[in-house]
């Protein structure tokens, strides 16, 4: 293990402590606690607070999204770990301001669990809260099974647009309509080249060979559904888009925004050879690019690999997406 570490142990807490040093005017410490983090600016009054939060080793997921037309706040937990339900609770007190708080994570058992527990804490104090799990990664669950599920990249698109719609003082049902009409309209299937090492464990969380890639991996390492020897990134893009183009399914005519996501490790350079074949493909296809996203939004430590996600795009959702947002790691204009 070659990293840049003082103690493992203290990894999260010194991570979480860079970036509010480094973004003070956007983000904050809530009940003094390093992993519950929200918005540093003014709480609008009868605004719905939306909140989220997962394991470390996801930048920019899932904390690097708390800011201006995203989301309000987010606790972290260890690197791959949930954060606990009394943290997902402080967060929950510190950006309510009266119109109650939507919770968006990812469908993974322990962030179900402590949300769910989270939310009966604030019931208890008499805050409203709704849930919306993200789940679009079609390489984890056959179609007709889609509540099993997990989610990954796609997630920001939930943000994104729930985030909008909130600005804009929508109610906590009407926010958490667009958040789940997103949840529907989006696919993704990742790939994997290399695995990472979680800092306290010190060793790869799996193994695969040299000349080897995984389709379908999940962001933790889970399995996929074919490995095999590498090929070329227009074969890769081939098997990862057609099983999310058949899954939704995405026609011709549909308009879509497209989410080609680094896993950590992956340059540049080689997601935008990756994106010139999406865009060939969708071209073919008669489906139509309003937008792409190209970069890193949802990583796995240092794994090398990449994800494509798809969302199917009506004016209700274009409209939502194209507004601007400022988070530490993510600012958009006025699209």
């Amino acid at each position: 293990m070659k990293k840049f570490l003082n103690d493992p142990a203290k990894f999260v807490d010194e991570m979480v402590q860079g970036i509010v040093a480094a973004h003070p005017k956007q983000l904050k410490f809530a009940a003094d606690d390093v992993r519950c983090l929200v918005r540093a600016d003014e709480k609008k009054e009868g605004k719905v607070g939306l909140a989220t939060g997962g394991g470390s080793g996801h930048l920019p997921l899932f904390l690097g999204y708390v800011g201006k037309g995203m989301l309000d706040g987010c606790s972290v937990g260890g690197v791959f770990q949930s954060p606990s339900a009394q943290q997902m609770f402080e967060v929950t007190k510190a950006i309510d301001s009266g119109a109650g708080v939507l919770y968006i994570y990812g469908n993974y058992g322990g962030d179900v669990m402590n949300f769910d527990m989270a939310a009966e804490m604030a019931d208890v104090e008499d805050i409203r809260v709704e849930q919306v799990v993200a789940g679009e990664d079609v390489a984890s669950a056959p179609k007709g099974q889609e509540s099993k599920r997990r989610g990954v990249a796609g997630i920001f698109y939930v943000y994104k647009i729930a985030g909008a719609c909130a600005e804009e003082m929508a109610s906590l049902d009407e926010v958490k309509r667009v958040a789940q009409k997103v949840c529907a309209n989006v696919r993704t299937m990742g790939v994997a080249l290399s695995p990472c090492t979680i800092p306290e464990v010190g060793k790869p969380t799996f193994q695969i060979g040299e000349n080897e890639m995984e389709i379908g991996m999940g962001i933790h390492g889970e399995p996929g559904i074919q490995r095999g020897p590498l090929k070329t990134a227009d074969e890769v893009v081939e098997a990862m888009l057609r099983p999310i183009l058949a899954d939704l399914p995405y026609q011709k005519g549909d308009e879509v925004s497209v989410l080609i996501n680094g896993l950590g490790a992956t340059p540049k350079e080689e997601l935008y050879v990756m994106y010139r074949k999406v865009n060939e493909i969708l071209e073919a296809e008669g489906i139509c690019v309003y937008h792409a996203y190209i970069g890193e939004f949802a990583t796995s430590m240092e794994m090398a690999g990449a994800s494509i996600s798809l969302l199917k795009l009506d004016d209700e959702l274009k409209y939502f997406l194209a507004k601007p947002a400022n988070t530490p790691f993510f600012e958009q204009a006025q699209l």
